[in-house]
């Protein structure tokens, strides 16, 4: 069992920046695939970005591409998500994500474990 835990969202203004924090529950956290995903009100739960445990890569949705950076600190158990040039589209419960089996992590079904979510408004 993983148990995540998601911090560091808030209200911004359009252009600021956040960064996401996830903390993981277990020392196994290093070997599980991290994704971010979020939710904005009345659409669903959508792929952010996913960083592998082994190689490191990182690949992000077209929407975030050059705004945000994913990244991880196996030591602290933790995975990032830093958001720069934030828009008011932008604006969603972000969740963290891990996968065990690092097969499609652009899908939602890929991932055995999820944070319970934190809300990032971006106001124009």
């Amino acid at each position: 069992q993983v148990q995540l835990v998601e911090s560091g969202g808030g209200l911004v203004q359009a252009g600021g920046s956040l960064r996401l924090s996830c903390a993981a529950s277990r020392r196994t956290f290093s070997s599980y695939d991290m994704g971010w995903f979020r939710q904005a009100p009345g659409k669903e739960r959508e792929f952010v970005a996913f960083i592998r445990w082994r190689s490191g890569s990182t690949y992000y949705a077209d929407s975030v591409k050059g705004r945000f950076t994913i990244s991880r600190d196996n030591a602290k158990n933790t995975v990032y998500l830093q958001m720069y040039s934030l828009k008011p589209e932008d604006t969603a419960v972000y969740y963290c994500a891990a996968s065990s089996s690092g097969i499609y992590l652009l899908s939602l079904g890929s991932y055995d474990y999820w944070g319970q979510g934190t809300q990032v408004t971006v106001s124009s």
